[in-house]
């Protein structure tokens, strides 16, 4: 012997039906934190963003830094009178 039982509902009201619980808010509430944490990264990962944590590196100036590469050519080539 064959049964077939059609049932013609939505997903919302099979869900009510079998007693599931409502998870949509949950979910909206997670994809919009994720979505805020990927644009944060991307602002992050701006141009200006990243030639700003590059230059915050190096703690000298322009001028003490060519003075400090000028002190290591003196080093390697010193001049000596005779």
């Amino acid at each position: 012997m064959k049964v077939n039982i059609e049932i013609d509902c939505t997903p919302e009201e099979a869900r009510r039906f079998m007693g599931l619980p409502d998870v949509q808010p949950m979910q909206v509430a997670v994809l919009a934190k994720m979505e805020q944490q990927m644009l944060d990264g991307i602002e992050a990962l701006s141009p200006d963003a990243v030639l700003k944590t590059w230059l915050g590196m190096a703690p000298m100036g322009a001028e003490q830094m060519r003075e400090a590469f000028m002190g290591m050519m003196k080093v390697g080539f010193p001049t000596t009178k005779t």
